[in-house]
């Protein structure tokens, strides 16, 4: 049973006008595909995290819902339609995601930097964060999407390294802080971002040693949410963290050196999102 603290009820009224929208264009957002919590609430206010490369993801996290197995060929029109839906919503802050798909030799980099592209030229005032899979650390994979110029390069961590064999099958930890420090390295102004879940199994000195980590490779932006579970197919919910160890590690990740932390229950990579460059 969810402790009090969780108990969020989400309204779906107030997204259901944006939802038949985003049908009608033919675009995913993960707030749907990932049984976000938080979908009411963004939703209403006109803010959306976009999925683009397809409804199935390679790789087989126990803790997502996304759908595993064989994805779609990539559908090179899908940029233009992400573009469109941010103009007739007039959005201020745009998040493009994916699922990942190592079946292709750029993981899809080409097409997250079409997205970057198409929404910039649509709408000139938009900020744009792009929530990337780790693309094999391929080096020109990153170089493609960080030339397309996001305000902001988003890849989570989402764990400790400890749990990585149960949780994020096929993902590496040192390869994910290698992806944020690679960044860094060739474009220092671009501000990096990384998220983590707690609940999980984590210790709390292995919280803090993946922030220290993070701040190693210089990582601007960190969103620390609970776990919950979207069935019970997935991967357990061990621990149910109280809001004041959440408080406790934002002021921890402000004293490391982060430039905006965002750490609370209902906290998700996307969440007020645009709050990170106010």
């Amino acid at each position: 049973m969810k402790p009090a603290w969780l108990n969020k009820k989400i309204n779906l009224n107030t997204c259901s006008g944006m939802k038949e929208s985003l049908r009608g264009l033919r675009v995913e957002t993960v707030c749907e595909q990932a049984m976000c919590p938080n979908i009411g609430e963004c939703f209403g206010r006109g803010e959306a995290t976009f999925l683009i490369l397809g409804k199935r993801c390679t790789r087989m996290c126990g803790f997502c819902n996304i759908e595993k197995g064989k994805p779609e060929p990539p559908d090179a029109e899908e940029p233009l339609r992400v573009a469109e839906a941010v103009a007739r919503f007039h959005l201020k802050h745009v998040v493009i995601t994916s699922v990942t798909r190592d079946d292709l030799s750029d993981g899809g980099a080409k097409l997250f930097a079409d997205t970057v592209l198409n929404v910039r030229e649509r709408s000139p005032g938009v900020t744009i964060e792009v929530l990337i899979p780790d693309f094999r650390l391929s080096a020109e994979a990153l170089r493609l999407v960080s030339e397309a110029a996001p305000d902001i390069i988003a890849h989570n961590v989402e764990t400790v390294p400890s749990l990585y064999p149960m949780a994020r099958q096929g993902s590496d930890y040192r390869r994910s802080l290698e992806v944020l420090g690679f960044i860094k390295e060739f474009f220092p102004h671009r501000k990096t971002k990384s998220g983590i879940m707690l609940g999980l199994g984590e210790r709390e000195d292995e919280v803090i040693s993946v922030m220290k980590d993070l701040r190693s490779v210089k990582c601007d932006f960190l969103s620390i949410g609970q776990y919950l579970a979207p069935s019970r197919r997935h991967y357990p919910v061990k621990e149910y963290v109280e809001p004041r160890r959440f408080g406790l590690y934002k002021e921890k990740g402000e004293c490391l050196g982060f430039l905006h932390v965002e750490s609370a229950p209902y906290v998700r990579s996307s969440y007020r999102a645009s709050e990170y460059l106010a």
